[in-house]
C-alpha cells in the first residue's frame, strides 16, 4: 500500500516513519509513502498557502491552487483522496477495515479554517473524521488513518493478534492482560492464567470482553453476535 500525505509541515510525521512496526513495514516491501509539502506548489514568492476567508469570520482557509496543484502532483487512476475534517464520516474500525484494501491512500492535511470547498467538491472522495473534538493539525487526524490502516495489511502484524484485540472479529474490547511478576504490590495474576487450562483461559477471556465492553463501550454489545442472536450477553 501507498501512503501520500499532502501536509504544510511534512516535519511533523517524518518520525513516524522512521520506527517501530512502520519501519520494518516499509523495508519489508508492504507499505511506501510520499510526504508533499503543499508549499511546493505556490507560486508566490513567500509560498503563501492561505488567505482569509469570504463573507469575514475568524482564521484563514487554505488557497485552492497550491492545494489542487499538490493533490494533482501525485493523483492517479484507483487512488483515494481523503480529507481529514471534524465534519467528515466518524472514522472507525469498519473505515480501516474498507481503506485496507485499497493500493494508493490520498491524505489531505487541513489547517487553520480548512480547505476551499471547491477543492474538496472536485477532488476529494471521502472527508474523515477521527473524533468528536478538533484538532489543530490535520497530521495528527492523518497518522490515526494510517496506523489504523497499515496495522490491517498482511504481514504486519499476526492474524490472531488482530482477532483478539479490540474492536476485533466479533467487535468486543480486548481482556486484560497480565506478565511476570506473578504478584505486585499485593495484586496477584488471575489464578486462571496460570492455570495452563486452555479450554478456562479462553472462557475467562471471553467473560471479561463482554464484562469490559458492558462498563466502557455498552453500545458496542448490540453489535455483537451473542445479543443479535438470542439478545442476551
Amino acid at each position: 500500500m501507498n501512503f501520500q500525505i499532502l501536509t504544510l509541515f511534512p516535519e511533523i510525521l517524518h518520525g513516524y516513519f522512521a520506527n517501530s512496526i512502520m519501519k520494518r513495514s516499509i523495508q519489508n516491501g508492504i507499505i511506501t509513502y510520499n510526504l508533499v509539502n503543499i508549499r511546493h506548489f505556490a507560486t508566490d514568492r513567500h509560498k503563501t498557502c492561505d488567505d482569509a476567508p469570504y463573507g469575514g469570520g475568524a482564521g484563514m482557509v487554505m488557497k485552492p491552487d497550491p492545494v489542487s496543484r499538490a493533490i494533482e502532483s501525485v493523483r492517479s487512476d484507483g487512488s483515494k483522496v481523503i480529507y481529514l475534517s471534524p465534519s467528515g464520516h466518524l472514522f472507525n474500525q469498519g473505515w480501516a477495515q474498507k481503506l485496507s484494501t485499497e493500493k494508493n491512500l490520498i491524505l489531505l492535511c487541513g489547517r487553520y479554517e480548512g480547505v476551499d470547498q471547491r477543492v474538496l467538491d472536485k477532488y476529494v472522495d471521502i472527508e474523515l473524521c477521527v473524533g468528536n473534538y478538533v484538532l489543530s493539525s490535520g497530521e495528527v487526524a492523518a497518522l490515526v488513518v494510517v496506523d489504523a490502516v497499515y496495522r490491517l495489511l498482511e504481514g504486519v502484524i499476526s492474524p490472531e493478534s488482530l482477532n483478539e484485540e479490540s474492536f476485533g472479529e466479533n467487535g468486543l474490547l480486548e481482556y486484560p492482560h497480565y506478565t511476570r511478576p506473578e504478584e505486585f504490590q499485593g495484586v496477584r495474576v488471575p489464578e486462571v492464567l496460570l492455570s495452563g487450562n486452555h479450554a478456562a483461559i479462553r472462557a475467562w477471556r471471553r467473560r471479561m470482553r463482554i464484562e469490559k465492553t458492558k462498563v466502557f463501550r455498552p453500545e458496542l454489545l448490540w453489535n455483537w453476535e451473542g445479543v443479535k442472536n438470542n439478545g442476551s450477553y
